[in-house]
């Protein structure tokens, strides 16, 4: 009869409890002598027995102090590889996302700031008010369509009419 995993695993707690007290103090000091860090200590110490659990140590090991080094040394190196991927993860999303929001120079800030200023009074000038406003809203200040339809008190569809039509507009007339 196949065992679930769930029972298989239930079934293994108990020799690995019986592991970890007869031999709690030589996991304590392998672990603690190659992890300067306190609580990665600790918490490789817990996941080693976990370890422990999905993968109990085989009825044939003569020297179980050997054995447990040598399986905790494979925790550690396996927790510093998952570090390491972690912070690599982080690393590269920090810089795919890492912009500035004004990375110019004062002054080209100012003279964008009034060319924006320009821009939106010329929609206003050649587009409806609901175009105008729909596109004012949507870009000049980042809502999203549902908010931007809020703020009208209209349809999304509505306002992804205005934009669209007051864009196509724009670029016409600038041709």
């Amino acid at each position: 009869m196949v065992l679930s995993e769930t029972t298989l695993c239930q079934k293994n707690v108990g020799p690995a409890t019986e592991v970890f007290v007869e031999y709690r103090d030589f996991i304590h000091m392998v672990i603690y002598s190659q992890v300067k860090n306190k609580s990665r200590a600790d918490d490789i110490f817990q996941n080693f027995f976990l370890s422990l659990v999905s993968k109990p140590i085989p009825r044939n090991v003569k020297n179980i102090k050997s054995y447990l080094y040598r399986a905790i040394c494979n925790d550690i190196v396996d927790t510093q590889r998952q570090v390491e991927r972690y912070n690599a993860k982080i690393k590269k999303y920090q810089e795919r996302c890492n912009f500035s929001i004004n990375n110019t120079e004062p002054e080209n800030a100012l003279i964008n700031d009034e060319q924006k200023k320009k821009m939106f009074g010329l929609i206003r000038g050649r587009l409806t008010s609901s175009q105008s406003q729909a596109i004012a809203l949507r870009y000049g200040t980042n809502y999203t369509i549902k908010e931007v339809a809020e703020k009208m008190g209209v349809k999304c569809t509505s306002v992804s009419r205005y934009i669209c039509t007051g864009l196509r507009k724009m670029r016409q007339s600038i041709k």
